[in-house]
């Protein structure tokens, strides 16, 4: 009997490798440490991740396309991207949590342990190269969330994340539902073979292999049928991750309900995860495959509807953000609905300048709440007299999650709209322009109350010296800003068509 060695390459996996072991330390060594000495070692091996992405600790992933265990692991242009993006909404994260934690009463070793194995989930779904480590990216970051969701001692909090653990797994059967179908349509978790087994299901006479052409032809019908059901399905999970309606329900409790520094964990990291499984799937193993982009326009129509109109009622500010992220998940869907030489480099560049976004404005939230509620619209009146740093950070953000030139949300949006629009979904990008219009006033309601005078002298505000905090919002700020300048900074990277020629492995 023989034996086949795994295939074991280490240079790929370093990115996890790094977080992984900021997870470890966390869970076994921090109890005797205090947790500020914690969460700085977690932000350095995060900053270690990013290196190794970019090649700067002595080794050069990008354009090489390493692959780890048979190709289940894959550390393409597309992970690397992305990879990079998740590092850097977990880096604002954890330095926001450096100034609230103690507050949210959250300061402790299991929140910072969490929060890194939701990391680690969040870089295999990137790095992943076929269904099963997705999944397995997928469940330990779904898993970690709904703790994160729920670690604050508050009966708030317990429902929030109870509401977010229940949905959450009916999102997650129903996806690993549709990967069973997938599988049984094209005998493959592999992305590049499925996409290869694709091609075959709706044209059987490209099978070359004569053997296997006539069972080809006599099975295409059947395996039609299951290959549908299966990518709806995987379509319908998804949609839970990223909160696409109406599979948004849970959003803005669990926003509301769980610490802000969570809430723009969740807003963005998860959020960029749970798109770059989308990409993956429906950009790379099932690009070619029917049905599911007739039903994915309907569910961004519903989206685009619901989560604008909903945030234009909001009086607290993180369920208008909660709603803001729903809105946001549509206009990030749209990229979907391209070829993919159009609609990735798109939804990478949207992905990167939405996390700047909401994290920056996630931040000033956790720095200006008096407890973990958040902010009535209201609170916001005279913030420009009071602290003129972040009125201007919070106006240029919100400016910018607007879609307002010169910042860097102007320049995504048009991105997703040509997406759509020259891939026939002319309508679709008429109804985002205006729900985007409609999104004008929610957003500059609070950003015009910041440069009123307040009339209420009893209020009293204690805001304190915030230095991670305001670190993480003059960086964010600093991104939106150059990104909507110079888009060219990051979307330069992600225009090359040879990276998204061979997003699902094709043609090596």
């Amino acid at each position: 009997m023989t034996y086949t060695l795994p295939d074991v390459n280490f240079q790929p996996l370093m990115p996890m490798l790094f977080v992984l072991l900021g997870a470890i330390v966390s869970t076994i060594g921090a109890f005797n440490t205090k947790r500020i000495y914690v969460t700085w070692f977690n932000i350095a091996m995060l900053v270690c991740s990013g290196l190794a992405m970019t090649g700067l600790l002595g080794y050069g992933l990008w354009n090489r396309d390493l692959t780890a265990f048979s190709g289940g692991v894959r550390a393409d242009n597309v992970a690397l991207m992305i990879g990079g993006v998740i590092v850097i909404g977990s880096i604002m994260s954890l330095l926001v949590s450096l100034d609230t934690a103690w507050r949210a009463r959250v300061s402790f070793p299991e929140f910072d342990a969490m929060l890194m194995y939701a990391i680690v989930g969040c870089l295999l779904i990137a790095f992943s190269g076929d269904l099963i480590v997705m999944l397995i990216g997928l469940e330990i970051m779904s898993l970690a969330g709904y703790v994160l969701a729920t670690l604050q001692d508050s009966r708030r909090s317990e429902e929030s994340g109870l509401k977010y653990f229940l949905l959450g797994s009916v999102g997650s059967a129903i996806l690993i539902y549709g990967i069973a179908f997938l599988y049984g349509a094209t005998g493959s978790f592999n992305y590049a073979s499925i996409a290869g087994r694709v091609a075959e299901v709706l044209n059987p006479a490209t099978v070359t292999d004569a053997a296997n052409a006539a069972n080809a032809v006599a099975l295409a019908p059947n395996n039609l049928g299951i290959l549908v059901a299966g990518a709806l399905l995987i379509l319908s999970g998804f949609a839970f991750k990223v909160a696409l309606a109406p599979f948004h329900q849970w959003t803005p409790d669990v926003y509301s309900g769980a610490p802000t520094s969570i809430s723009l964990f969740l807003s963005t990291v998860i959020k960029v995860a749970a798109f770059a499984g989308m990409l993956r799937i429906f950009n790379g193993a099932l690009v070619d495959a029917p049905a599911w982009h007739s039903v994915l326009q309907w569910l961004i129509a519903i989206t685009l509807i619901v989560g604008n109109m909903a945030a234009y009622f909001q009086t607290n500010f993180k369920r208008l953000m909660a709603y803001s992220a729903v809105a946001h998940t549509g206009f990030l869907a749209m990229c979907l609905l391209a070829q993919p030489s159009m609609g990735g480099p798109a939804l990478v560049y949207y992905l990167l300048t939405y996390t700047l976004m909401s994290g920056v404005v996630f931040a000033i939230i956790a720095a200006l709440q008096r407890n973990e509620r958040g902010l009535n619209i209201g609170d916001m009146r005279g913030l420009f007299y009071r602290h003129p740093a972040y009125a201007v950070a919070l106006a240029v953000c919100l400016a910018s999650l607007a879609g307002l030139p010169p910042f860097a949300g102007f320049f995504g949006k048009y991105l997703a709209f040509q997406a759509a629009f020259q891939n026939g979904y002319q309508w679709l990008t008429v109804l985002a322009a205006i729900t985007s219009v409609i999104s004008l006033v929610y957003y500059l309601r609070p950003a015009m109350l910041m440069f009123m005078p307040d009339r209420t002298p009893a209020r009293e505000y204690q805001y304190g010296q915030r230095p991670p905090t305001n670190a993480t919002v003059a960086l964010g700020v600093l991104g939106v800003i150059l990104l909507g300048l110079i888009p060219s900074l990051w979307y330069n990277f992600a225009a090359n068509p040879q990276i998204w020629r061979l997003l699902a492995g094709i043609g090596q």
